[in-house]
Protein backbone atom coordinates (compact mmCIF):
# COMPACT_ATOMS: atom_id res chain seq x y z
CA UNK A 1 0.00 0.00 0.00
CA UNK A 2 1.29 3.25 -1.07
CA UNK A 3 0.20 6.70 0.46
CA UNK A 4 0.51 10.12 -1.15
CA UNK A 5 3.27 11.85 0.46
CA UNK A 6 3.87 14.94 -1.78
CA UNK A 7 2.70 16.72 -4.87
CA UNK A 8 4.62 19.17 -6.51
CA UNK A 9 3.25 21.08 -9.41
CA UNK A 10 5.32 22.44 -12.14
CA UNK A 11 4.31 25.21 -14.60
CA UNK A 12 6.62 24.75 -17.81
CA UNK A 13 6.32 26.59 -21.30
CA UNK A 14 8.21 24.10 -24.31
CA UNK A 15 9.63 26.05 -27.63
CA UNK A 16 7.72 25.18 -30.64
CA UNK A 17 8.60 24.32 -34.16
CA UNK A 18 5.50 26.28 -35.34
CA UNK A 19 2.52 28.08 -34.23
CA UNK A 20 -0.58 25.80 -34.17
CA UNK A 21 -3.47 27.48 -34.96
CA UNK A 22 -7.09 26.07 -34.99
CA UNK A 23 -10.62 27.57 -35.72
CA UNK A 24 -11.31 29.28 -31.95
CA UNK A 25 -7.23 30.78 -32.22
CA UNK A 26 -3.43 30.33 -31.59
CA UNK A 27 -2.85 26.98 -28.97
CA UNK A 28 0.91 27.28 -29.35
CA UNK A 29 2.82 30.23 -30.57
CA UNK A 30 6.64 30.39 -32.23
CA UNK A 31 7.15 33.39 -30.45
CA UNK A 32 5.46 32.91 -27.04
CA UNK A 33 5.76 29.07 -27.03
CA UNK A 34 3.16 26.43 -25.09
CA UNK A 35 2.05 26.10 -21.66
CA UNK A 36 2.65 23.08 -19.82
CA UNK A 37 2.18 21.75 -16.33
CA UNK A 38 3.84 18.71 -15.13
CA UNK A 39 2.61 17.26 -11.49
CA UNK A 40 5.09 14.86 -9.73
CA UNK A 41 3.32 12.86 -7.10
CA UNK A 42 5.86 11.12 -4.17
CA UNK A 43 4.73 8.01 -2.08
CA UNK A 44 5.92 6.86 0.81
CA UNK A 45 8.40 4.28 -0.71
CA UNK A 46 10.07 7.03 -2.55
CA UNK A 47 8.98 6.41 -5.99
CA UNK A 48 7.72 9.53 -7.94
CA UNK A 49 4.88 9.41 -10.41
CA UNK A 50 4.52 11.60 -13.37
CA UNK A 51 1.15 13.57 -15.05
CA UNK A 52 0.98 16.73 -17.36
CA UNK A 53 -1.67 19.17 -18.05
CA UNK A 54 -2.17 20.63 -21.62
CA UNK A 55 -4.28 23.80 -20.56
CA UNK A 56 -4.91 26.27 -23.50
CA UNK A 57 -7.82 28.97 -23.23
CA UNK A 58 -8.73 28.76 -26.83
CA UNK A 59 -9.75 25.38 -26.49
CA UNK A 60 -10.98 25.30 -23.23
CA UNK A 61 -11.82 27.21 -20.00
CA UNK A 62 -8.87 26.12 -18.24
CA UNK A 63 -5.67 27.78 -18.05
CA UNK A 64 -2.12 27.54 -16.85
CA UNK A 65 -3.01 30.11 -13.90
CA UNK A 66 -6.03 27.99 -13.08
CA UNK A 67 -4.23 24.27 -13.13
CA UNK A 68 -1.80 25.53 -11.00
CA UNK A 69 -3.53 27.38 -8.17
CA UNK A 70 -6.43 24.33 -7.88
CA UNK A 71 -3.80 21.25 -7.89
CA UNK A 72 -2.06 23.57 -4.76
CA UNK A 73 -4.96 25.31 -2.64
CA UNK A 74 -7.58 22.87 -3.01
CA UNK A 75 -6.52 19.56 -3.89
CA UNK A 76 -2.87 19.27 -2.63
CA UNK A 77 -4.13 19.44 0.69
CA UNK A 78 -6.58 16.92 0.70
CA UNK A 79 -4.79 13.89 -1.43
CA UNK A 80 -1.19 14.13 1.14
CA UNK A 81 -1.41 11.21 2.84
CA UNK A 82 -4.34 9.41 1.29
CA UNK A 83 -4.02 5.55 -0.10
CA UNK A 84 -2.42 6.45 -3.78
CA UNK A 85 -4.63 3.27 -4.63
CA UNK A 86 -8.13 4.37 -4.30
CA UNK A 87 -8.66 6.35 -7.28
CA UNK A 88 -12.30 6.42 -6.64
CA UNK A 89 -11.88 8.00 -3.09
CA UNK A 90 -9.39 10.18 -4.70
CA UNK A 91 -11.79 11.47 -7.72
CA UNK A 92 -14.61 12.01 -5.10
CA UNK A 93 -12.19 14.08 -2.28
CA UNK A 94 -11.29 16.34 -5.41
CA UNK A 95 -15.10 16.62 -6.53
CA UNK A 96 -15.51 17.61 -3.48
CA UNK A 97 -13.05 20.74 -3.06
CA UNK A 98 -13.99 22.17 -6.96
CA UNK A 99 -17.55 21.58 -8.41
CA UNK A 100 -18.06 20.61 -11.63
CA UNK A 101 -20.77 22.40 -14.00
CA UNK A 102 -21.75 20.43 -17.58
CA UNK A 103 -18.51 18.04 -17.11
CA UNK A 104 -16.39 17.38 -13.95
CA UNK A 105 -14.57 20.30 -12.83
CA UNK A 106 -10.75 20.94 -14.15
CA UNK A 107 -10.69 17.75 -16.15
CA UNK A 108 -7.39 18.68 -17.44
CA UNK A 109 -5.81 19.40 -14.24
CA UNK A 110 -7.08 16.31 -13.16
CA UNK A 111 -5.48 14.69 -15.71
CA UNK A 112 -2.10 15.33 -14.17
CA UNK A 113 -3.53 14.15 -11.23
CA UNK A 114 -4.52 10.99 -12.29
CA UNK A 115 -1.84 10.22 -14.42
CA UNK A 116 0.77 10.72 -12.02
CA UNK A 117 -1.19 8.64 -9.48
CA UNK A 118 -1.54 6.00 -12.58
CA UNK A 119 2.77 6.30 -13.04
CA UNK A 120 2.95 5.87 -9.54
CA UNK A 121 0.92 3.02 -8.79
CA UNK A 122 2.56 0.91 -12.22
CA UNK A 123 6.31 2.06 -10.78
CA UNK A 124 5.57 0.38 -7.32
CA UNK A 125 4.77 -2.82 -8.67
CA UNK A 126 7.49 -2.61 -10.99
CA UNK A 127 5.38 -3.23 -14.23
CA UNK A 128 4.68 -0.76 -17.41
CA UNK A 129 1.38 1.34 -17.31
CA UNK A 130 -0.68 -1.29 -19.04
CA UNK A 131 -0.19 -3.86 -16.89
CA UNK A 132 -2.30 -1.88 -14.16
CA UNK A 133 -4.96 -3.22 -16.78
CA UNK A 134 -3.73 -6.58 -17.26
CA UNK A 135 -2.44 -5.63 -20.75
CA UNK A 136 0.70 -5.07 -22.19
CA UNK A 137 2.89 -2.34 -24.27
CA UNK A 138 2.91 -4.73 -26.76
CA UNK A 139 1.63 -3.54 -30.82
CA UNK A 140 1.48 -1.15 -32.88
CA UNK A 141 0.36 2.22 -33.18
CA UNK A 142 0.02 4.64 -36.30
CA UNK A 143 0.27 8.35 -36.06
CA UNK A 144 -1.93 10.73 -38.12
CA UNK A 145 -0.14 13.56 -39.95
CA UNK A 146 -1.48 16.69 -39.01
CA UNK A 147 -2.14 19.62 -41.19
CA UNK A 148 -3.21 23.06 -39.98
CA UNK A 149 -2.63 26.19 -42.38
CA UNK A 150 -5.64 28.11 -44.10
CA UNK A 151 -2.72 28.30 -46.95
CA UNK A 152 -4.28 25.09 -50.05
CA UNK A 153 -0.64 25.51 -51.31
CA UNK A 154 1.15 24.83 -47.89
CA UNK A 155 -1.62 22.21 -46.90
CA UNK A 156 -0.70 20.55 -50.49
CA UNK A 157 2.59 20.30 -49.19
CA UNK A 158 2.09 19.14 -46.17
CA UNK A 159 -0.05 16.32 -47.33
CA UNK A 160 2.84 15.45 -50.05
CA UNK A 161 5.34 14.96 -47.41
CA UNK A 162 2.36 12.75 -45.36
CA UNK A 163 2.58 10.45 -48.10
CA UNK A 164 6.61 10.39 -48.79
CA UNK A 165 7.48 9.71 -45.43
CA UNK A 166 4.81 6.57 -45.25
CA UNK A 167 2.34 7.86 -42.67
CA UNK A 168 -1.32 6.24 -42.87
CA UNK A 169 -3.78 9.21 -42.12
CA UNK A 170 -4.33 12.89 -42.27
CA UNK A 171 -6.01 15.12 -39.77
CA UNK A 172 -7.00 18.32 -41.34
CA UNK A 173 -8.13 21.34 -39.43
CA UNK A 174 -10.02 23.47 -41.11
CA UNK A 175 -12.50 26.14 -40.23
CA UNK A 176 -9.25 29.06 -40.18
CA UNK A 177 -10.55 30.35 -43.13
CA UNK A 178 -13.74 28.81 -43.64
CA UNK A 179 -13.83 30.44 -47.70
CA UNK A 180 -10.84 28.27 -48.56
CA UNK A 181 -12.01 25.26 -46.78
CA UNK A 182 -13.29 23.26 -49.78
CA UNK A 183 -9.99 24.05 -51.48
CA UNK A 184 -7.62 23.12 -48.62
CA UNK A 185 -9.44 19.37 -48.36
CA UNK A 186 -9.04 19.26 -52.27
CA UNK A 187 -5.71 19.89 -52.24
CA UNK A 188 -4.72 17.53 -49.32
CA UNK A 189 -6.68 14.55 -50.89
CA UNK A 190 -5.53 15.23 -54.29
CA UNK A 191 -2.03 14.47 -52.94
CA UNK A 192 -2.87 12.27 -50.61
CA UNK A 193 -5.44 9.83 -51.95
CA UNK A 194 -5.18 6.66 -50.13
CA UNK A 195 -4.69 7.99 -46.75
CA UNK A 196 -7.14 8.02 -43.39
CA UNK A 197 -8.62 11.31 -43.83
CA UNK A 198 -9.62 13.15 -40.64
CA UNK A 199 -11.13 16.58 -40.91
CA UNK A 200 -11.52 18.80 -37.87
CA UNK A 201 -13.61 21.39 -37.47
CA UNK A 202 -13.50 22.62 -33.88
CA UNK A 203 -16.81 23.84 -33.03
CA UNK A 204 -16.32 26.24 -36.15
CA UNK A 205 -19.95 25.86 -37.85
CA UNK A 206 -23.73 25.89 -37.94
CA UNK A 207 -25.94 23.20 -38.34
CA UNK A 208 -26.58 24.59 -41.67
CA UNK A 209 -23.24 24.93 -42.81
CA UNK A 210 -22.15 21.78 -41.18
CA UNK A 211 -24.98 19.94 -43.59
CA UNK A 212 -23.71 22.03 -46.54
CA UNK A 213 -19.94 20.57 -45.91
CA UNK A 214 -20.42 17.67 -45.17
CA UNK A 215 -22.02 17.02 -48.44
CA UNK A 216 -18.78 18.52 -50.10
CA UNK A 217 -16.62 15.98 -47.66
CA UNK A 218 -18.68 13.01 -49.37
CA UNK A 219 -17.78 14.25 -52.80
CA UNK A 220 -14.23 14.74 -51.65
CA UNK A 221 -13.69 11.32 -49.87
CA UNK A 222 -13.26 12.52 -46.27
CA UNK A 223 -13.70 9.33 -43.82
CA UNK A 224 -14.73 11.45 -40.79
CA UNK A 225 -15.74 15.02 -39.92
CA UNK A 226 -14.89 16.13 -36.66
CA UNK A 227 -16.63 18.24 -33.77
CA UNK A 228 -18.81 20.47 -36.67
CA UNK A 229 -21.20 21.71 -34.29
CA UNK A 230 -20.68 23.65 -30.81
CA UNK A 231 -20.10 21.50 -27.78
CA UNK A 232 -23.72 21.47 -26.34
CA UNK A 233 -25.63 20.98 -29.32
CA UNK A 234 -25.96 17.23 -28.99
CA UNK A 235 -29.38 17.31 -30.55
CA UNK A 236 -28.36 19.62 -33.62
CA UNK A 237 -25.22 16.91 -33.69
CA UNK A 238 -27.68 13.89 -34.09
CA UNK A 239 -29.83 16.01 -36.85
CA UNK A 240 -26.47 16.34 -38.28
CA UNK A 241 -25.39 12.45 -38.12
CA UNK A 242 -28.78 11.55 -39.54
CA UNK A 243 -28.19 13.69 -42.78
CA UNK A 244 -24.61 13.49 -43.61
CA UNK A 245 -23.34 10.99 -45.44
CA UNK A 246 -19.46 11.55 -43.59
CA UNK A 247 -19.62 9.59 -40.42
CA UNK A 248 -19.62 12.36 -37.57
CA UNK A 249 -17.36 12.30 -34.62
CA UNK A 250 -17.16 14.22 -31.23
CA UNK A 251 -14.48 15.60 -29.09
CA UNK A 252 -14.83 18.91 -27.43
CA UNK A 253 -18.92 17.25 -26.87
CA UNK A 254 -17.12 14.61 -24.89
CA UNK A 255 -15.55 15.25 -21.58
CA UNK A 256 -16.93 12.55 -19.07
CA UNK A 257 -18.38 9.25 -19.19
CA UNK A 258 -21.76 10.90 -18.23
CA UNK A 259 -21.38 12.85 -21.38
CA UNK A 260 -20.56 9.94 -23.33
CA UNK A 261 -23.99 8.28 -22.64
CA UNK A 262 -25.87 11.23 -23.58
CA UNK A 263 -24.29 11.71 -26.88
CA UNK A 264 -24.76 8.05 -27.16
CA UNK A 265 -28.46 8.04 -26.11
CA UNK A 266 -28.76 10.88 -28.42
CA UNK A 267 -27.40 8.97 -31.04
CA UNK A 268 -25.45 12.09 -31.75
CA UNK A 269 -22.31 10.19 -33.46
CA UNK A 270 -20.15 7.81 -35.15
CA UNK A 271 -17.18 7.96 -33.58
CA UNK A 272 -16.05 9.23 -29.75
CA UNK A 273 -12.79 11.26 -29.50
CA UNK A 274 -10.48 9.51 -26.28
CA UNK A 275 -8.22 12.37 -24.99
CA UNK A 276 -7.13 11.40 -21.74
CA UNK A 277 -6.10 15.20 -21.13
CA UNK A 278 -9.93 16.04 -21.55
CA UNK A 279 -11.48 13.36 -19.87
CA UNK A 280 -9.60 14.04 -16.56
CA UNK A 281 -7.14 11.69 -16.82
CA UNK A 282 -6.04 7.39 -18.02
CA UNK A 283 -9.21 6.43 -15.07
CA UNK A 284 -12.22 9.06 -17.18
CA UNK A 285 -10.64 8.35 -20.53
CA UNK A 286 -9.90 4.16 -20.10
CA UNK A 287 -13.77 4.48 -18.85
CA UNK A 288 -15.08 6.35 -21.89
CA UNK A 289 -13.15 4.48 -24.21
CA UNK A 290 -14.88 1.01 -23.37
CA UNK A 291 -18.11 2.47 -23.02
CA UNK A 292 -17.75 3.79 -27.00
CA UNK A 293 -16.65 0.48 -27.75
CA UNK A 294 -18.96 -1.71 -25.83
CA UNK A 295 -21.95 0.70 -27.33
CA UNK A 296 -20.79 0.14 -31.36
CA UNK A 297 -19.29 3.49 -31.40
CA UNK A 298 -15.87 3.98 -33.66
CA UNK A 299 -12.79 5.27 -31.73
CA UNK A 300 -10.71 7.75 -32.11
CA UNK A 301 -7.40 9.04 -30.44
CA UNK A 302 -6.56 12.59 -29.96
CA UNK A 303 -4.10 14.97 -28.20
CA UNK A 304 -4.06 18.51 -27.20
CA UNK A 305 -0.44 19.32 -28.48
CA UNK A 306 1.21 16.74 -25.41
CA UNK A 307 4.70 16.37 -24.38
CA UNK A 308 6.41 12.95 -24.28
CA UNK A 309 4.78 12.38 -21.29
CA UNK A 310 1.42 12.85 -21.87
CA UNK A 311 2.12 11.51 -25.45
CA UNK A 312 3.65 8.47 -23.90
CA UNK A 313 0.47 7.44 -21.20
CA UNK A 314 -1.79 8.77 -24.31
CA UNK A 315 0.12 6.10 -26.78
CA UNK A 316 -0.12 3.73 -23.72
CA UNK A 317 -4.03 3.67 -23.09
CA UNK A 318 -4.81 4.04 -26.91
CA UNK A 319 -2.87 0.89 -27.71
CA UNK A 320 -5.08 -0.67 -25.01
CA UNK A 321 -8.36 0.07 -26.43
CA UNK A 322 -6.94 -1.02 -29.86
CA UNK A 323 -7.84 1.94 -31.50
CA UNK A 324 -6.95 1.48 -35.41
CA UNK A 325 -7.57 4.52 -37.39
CA UNK A 326 -4.50 6.67 -37.08
CA UNK A 327 -4.24 8.67 -34.02
CA UNK A 328 -3.98 12.57 -33.66
CA UNK A 329 -0.91 12.91 -31.02
CA UNK A 330 0.62 15.88 -32.65
CA UNK A 331 3.21 17.34 -30.15
CA UNK A 332 5.92 16.21 -32.46
CA UNK A 333 5.08 18.47 -35.13
CA UNK A 334 4.73 21.18 -32.89
CA UNK A 335 7.04 20.98 -29.89
CA UNK A 336 10.58 21.96 -30.45
CA UNK A 337 11.69 20.24 -26.79
CA UNK A 338 10.24 19.28 -23.29
CA UNK A 339 11.67 18.32 -19.88
CA UNK A 340 11.26 14.52 -20.78
CA UNK A 341 14.93 12.35 -21.47
CA UNK A 342 15.48 11.24 -24.97
CA UNK A 343 13.73 11.51 -28.73
CA UNK A 344 10.27 10.76 -29.20
CA UNK A 345 9.77 7.67 -29.43
CA UNK A 346 8.76 7.09 -33.03
CA UNK A 347 9.56 4.76 -35.65
CA UNK A 348 8.93 6.70 -39.06
CA UNK A 349 4.54 6.80 -37.72
CA UNK A 350 4.94 4.24 -35.43
CA UNK A 351 4.71 4.95 -32.03
CA UNK A 352 7.50 2.80 -29.93
CA UNK A 353 5.82 1.83 -26.50
CA UNK A 354 7.67 1.57 -23.28
CA UNK A 355 8.19 -1.99 -21.43
CA UNK A 356 9.88 0.42 -18.48
CA UNK A 357 7.65 0.84 -15.23
CA UNK A 358 5.40 3.22 -15.12
CA UNK A 359 4.86 5.34 -18.37
CA UNK A 360 8.05 5.02 -19.35
CA UNK A 361 9.28 8.75 -19.15
CA UNK A 362 12.23 9.68 -17.26
CA UNK A 363 12.10 13.51 -16.33
CA UNK A 364 15.32 15.98 -17.11
CA UNK A 365 15.55 18.13 -14.09
CA UNK A 366 18.07 20.26 -15.50
CA UNK A 367 15.15 21.02 -18.42
CA UNK A 368 12.45 21.29 -15.61
CA UNK A 369 14.50 24.24 -14.13
CA UNK A 370 15.11 25.64 -17.91
CA UNK A 371 11.55 25.84 -19.31
CA UNK A 372 10.12 26.39 -15.83
CA UNK A 373 7.78 29.28 -15.77
CA UNK A 374 8.59 31.01 -12.72
CA UNK A 375 5.79 33.77 -12.89
CA UNK A 376 3.07 30.83 -12.49
CA UNK A 377 5.25 28.59 -9.48
CA UNK A 378 4.60 31.25 -6.83
CA UNK A 379 2.73 29.80 -3.84
CA UNK A 380 3.95 26.24 -5.20
CA UNK A 381 6.83 24.24 -3.66
CA UNK A 382 10.17 25.36 -5.25
CA UNK A 383 12.02 23.00 -7.07
CA UNK A 384 14.23 20.64 -5.59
Amino acid sequence: MVRINRIDVYPLRFPMKQSFRISGGTVGALSEGAPHVYVCVTGDNGMCGWGEARPSPKWSYETPETVVSVINRYWKPVLVGERADDLLRLQRLIAKETAGSLHPGHPIARAAVDTALHDLLAKSLGIPLPGLWQSSPEGEMSLSYLISTDDPFIAAEKARAAKDEGYKGVDVKIGLNPALDIEILEAVKAEAPGLFFRVDANQAYTLHEARILAQQMARIGVDVFEQPLPAGQLTACAELRRKSPVPIALDESIWSPAGLIEAIRCEACDYAVIKLTKMGGLAGAKLCGEIARESGLGLLGGGLTESKLGFMASAHLFRYLDIRPPVDLNGPFFLQDDAVDGEWPLQGDSVVLAEAPGIGCYINSSKLELYLDRKLSLGGDELT
